[in-house]
Formats: structure tokens, C-alpha cells, sequence
């Protein structure tokens, strides 16, 4: 199929009045705000307080639209597999990701999302990858070292954030962008702190005008940069790789598709990534008997302190994988995912219209305790072959699922497992006495007070 055949995503539709869904249970709560702020002081408790009055599909009204969220597995197979294409992920993410990441990957559909899905596929084939690891080893190694350095009480979120950002930067975008990588690093936070915002507009002073803002600096940066890194050819980091990539029929992606794309990935492998690890890391702290068996499993690898990891040596280390797949259960990157449907549709008997915004909520789906008993335990052998192989494959779903499944997800399981092995070899992680980290748990997932762990050399 070639990229003339295939028009940008664009669906008309008509958000769904009040009234037409009246015949699903719930509560809108407020006129105007709805239930916006009770779901934004505890979505968790809000979604399952729900559920336990409405069911598993209720009616609600958050963030100024009527809108219906579905829960449990099933209904995560129905809208993020969504092989009949009832669901719009662009009309869902738009909202919120439109006016500072437009046209990423994930506010993309069907035919147009397929096509450059495959244009972008490139960037994380073996090879590839390969170079992406190499440096986000050595940065790595680098930061740890720094850490063990310094022993005593950190702040484990705000140190992550910079690594993360840091090695995004390297691997994305090349070790040799030069002094420009801190204003292009500012220009990233801004944008991701506003895209999140609850003032909307770009008004003067605000986070979204800081983010508006961010976003011209990078337009400006890779609008520069696209025609030096074409010319020049080759080029290991994901950026050169998007601007020699093509679709096809052999055309080469835009220069608006690539700004697109790389402002799109670096936010996504930034942010989520951050509230991982620190999610990985903070129960580590809490579970001292798994880091120990962490530490056996990486020290058994027998590679010295200092010396740089092979991808080989990251595919024995199932048990931290393991444990980076539990931290991800407790605490989804992304907690819910919205949709707009562009057909009528309906749901363990609920008729459902056209133009209606509905949710999946992975965060609800992962405490489930029929599916995940004593929930809130921290219990990596939930992941062994044997306990997955009769759970249902949309029980756990922190990476979506679908056509729109995280196109980096392995991007991240290297990142994990290579943090794995170089902090854990060289350092030792606890809580403070009596300490209890407090978690805002929407629109991502993060410490409220940066996560206070103590570290000391392992």
C-alpha cells in the first residue's frame, strides 16, 4: 500500500448526549465537573468504589464528557485488541496528547497507524537495538557508580527522571548531540508536565505555555536537524535511523511525520519508563528477600563490576524480569487508556452509541483478586510460565495490547534489565524506619514525595 493511498485518520462524530446513556448504571456526579475531582484525588479507589456499586460497566462524567468505562479482561480484549475497528485511539488520547504530541503513534488509526507502524519498526530491529544498548549500558554503569559514590537517603524518582531522560536523549537522538541536549532535555519536561496540566490552554505563565513553548524548541531542533542527518547517512541512534526509514512504497517519512514520531517516543520512553523503575526500585527496598535473590541471580552471571553487560547476559536474568513484570502489575505506566468508539457497539448487554468515550482501566484489571490473589502483594512468581499459562492474555496488559501495543516494550525490558544488573550488583536499597511512600496513582503513576530510599554499596 503505498502513502497515497492511505489518508490521515479522520473521524466525524458527534459526542454522545447525556440522555442516551441513561440506561447504563452509574453516577455523573456534579453538574459541570462530574466526578472529575474525586477520580483525580484516588482513581483507584474511585474506579473500584464503581465497580462495586455499578458493575463492571458504569456510567460517569469526567473531564467534561459523558463517558463509560468497561473493566476486567474482557473488556480490555474488546477495545485494545478491537479487531472489528470499533475504537478510535486518536479521538481518545487526543484530549489530552493532542496539542503537544499530535500525530504520535498512538493518536494514529487503522490503515494510516498500520503504515507507519511499520515505517517506525525499523528503529527497534536487532541491530539497531543493539547500538541503543551499548550506550544505554555505559550511561547506566556511570550513574550508578555515581550513586554508590554518595550512600545515605536519595530521592529515587527525581534521580530516575534525570537518568531516564538522559539516556533518551543518547540513545534517541546520539552520544554526539553536543551542549545542545539540556535545552532540548527542558524543552521534553516541559512538554510532558504540560500535556498532563489541568489548564488546557496555552494562557500566559501557565505549564501548558511552557509546554507549547517546549514543543517549537523541538520542532525547531529536528526541523534543523532532519536534511544534516539525511545527508550524513548511517547513524546508530533512533533518530537517524527514523529519518533514513521508509514506507512501502520506498517514500521516504516527512519531516513533519519524523518531528511527529521522535517527540512522540522520547516523552513515551521517558515518562513511563520513569515510574517503572521507581516503581522496580521501591519494592525492592520494601522486599529485601527479593533483592537478595535479585543480586544471587546477577552476581551468578559472573561479570566483573565496571565491565560492560552483553544482551546475552540480560536473557539470563528471568527473575528480575519477572520482578520488573510485578512492578509494572502494581503500578500500569498507564493506568487508563481511553477510547472514542466510531460505531455503535455493545457490552455484556449494554447497547453503547457511536461517538461515546470509553475506557479501559489495566490499573483495576491488575488488582483483580480472582485473578491476582492478595492483590497488593509484591510476588514476582505470578510471572513464572506455569502461573501465566491459564491466566487470560488481556489480565495484564501494561503495555496496551493490539495494533497499538507498545511499539517499545522490548526497548524497555532491556532498559530494566540492564538497570537491574548494574544497580543491584553495586548497591544495597532499603526504606527508612516507619516510611510508606504515598503514590499519585493518574495519569502516571509517581511518588508524591519523590520516593525517600537509602542506598549503600552492595
Amino acid at each position: 500500500m503505498s502513502m497515497q493511498s492511505v489518508a490521515p485518520t479522520s473521524h466525524a462524530f458527534t459526542p454522545t448526549k447525556r440522555n442516551s446513556l441513561t440506561h447504563i448504571p452509574g453516577d455523573e456526579g456534579w453538574p459541570f465537573i462530574g466526578k472529575t475531582l474525586e477520580a483525580l484525588a484516588d482513581p483507584k479507589g474511585y474506579v473500584e468504589r464503581s465497580a462495586a456499586k455499578f458493575g463492571p460497566v458504569y456510567r460517569t462524567h469526567l473531564f467534561g464528557e459523558t463517558s463509560v468505562t468497561m473493566l476486567g479482561p474482557d473488556a480490555n480484549e474488546l477495545l485494545l485488541f478491537d479487531q472489528a475497528k470499533l475504537f478510535s485511539s486518536e479521538l481518545g488520547w487526543g484530549p489530552i496528547l493532542g496539542l503537544l504530541f499530535p500525530k504520535g503513534l498512538m493518536l494514529r488509526d487503522f490503515d494510516e497507524h498500520r503504515v507507519h507502524r511499520r515505517a517506525l519498526s525499523v528503529a527497534f530491529k536487532s541491530e539497531p537495538m543493539k547500538s541503543y544498548f551499548t550506550e544505554l549500558d555505559k550511561g547506566i554503569a556511570a550513574r550508578v557508580a555515581q550513586w554508590r559514590a554518595r550512600p545515605g537517603e536519595m530521592l529515587i524518582y527525581p534521580a530516575m527522571k534525570q537518568l531516564t531522560l538522559d539516556l533518551a536523549a543518547t540513545s534517541f537522538l546520539g552520544a554526539d548531540i553536543g551542549p545542545e541536549v539540556d535545552e532540548i532535555n527542558r524543552a521534553f519536561v516541559d512538554m510532558v508536565a504540560a500535556a498532563v496540566a489541568p489548564i488546557r490552554k496555552p494562557l500566559p505563565f501557565t505549564q501548558m505555555a511552557r509546554g507549547v513553548a517546549g514543543r517549537k524548541r523541538i520542532i525547531a531542533y529536528f526541523a534543523e536537524q532532519i536534511p544534516i542527518r539525511r545527508a550524513r547517512g548511517g547513524g546508530d541512534d533512533l533518530f537517524s535511523q527514523l529519518c533514513q526509514a521508509t514506507h512501502e512504497d520506498g517514500a521516504l517519512l516527512s519531516e513533519q511525520d519524523i518531528i511527529d514520531h521522535m517527540s512522540f517516543l522520547m516523552m513515551a520512553a521517558h515518562d513511563t519508563l520513569t515510574s517503572s523503575l521507581t516503581s522496580f526500585v521501591g519494592e525492592l527496598a520494601a522486599n529485601p528477600d527479593w533483592q537478595h535473590k535479585l543480586r544471587d541471580e546477577v552476581v551468578a552471571l559472573g561479570v566483573a563490576a565496571g565491565q560492560p553487560t552483553s544482551l546475552d547476559q540480560l536473557n539470563a536474568l528471568p527473575l528480575s524480569e519477572m520482578a520488573f513484570k510485578e512492578a509494572l502489575r502494581l503500578k500500569p505506566p498507564v493506568p487508563s487508556m481511553p477510547r472514542r468508539a466510531v460505531r455503535d457497539f455493545s457490552f455484556k448487554g449494554f447497547a453503547i452509541p457511536a461517538g461515546t468515550v470509553v475506557g479501559a482501566n489495566p490499573l483495576f484489571t491488575h488488582h483483580m483478586a480472582e485473578i491476582w490473589p492478595e492483590p497488593d502483594r509484591f510476588d514476582p512468581m505470578r510471572f513464572t510460565d506455569e502461573a501465566q499459562r491459564g491466566r487470560h492474555r488481556f489480565a495484564w496488559v501494561p503495555f496496551g495490547g493490539g495494533a497499538h501495543m507498545c511499539l517499545g516494550l522490548h526497548f524497555a525490558y532491556m532498559q530494566a534489565k540492564c538497570f537491574a544488573r548494574h544497580f543491584l550488583q553495586n548497591l544495597e536499597v532499603s526504606l527508612p524506619q516507619g516510611y510508606r511512600a504515598e503514590w499519585q496513582m493518574w495519569p502516571i503513576p509517581k511518588p508524591r514525595d519523590g520516593l525517600r530510599v537509602l542506598v549503600k554499596p552492595a
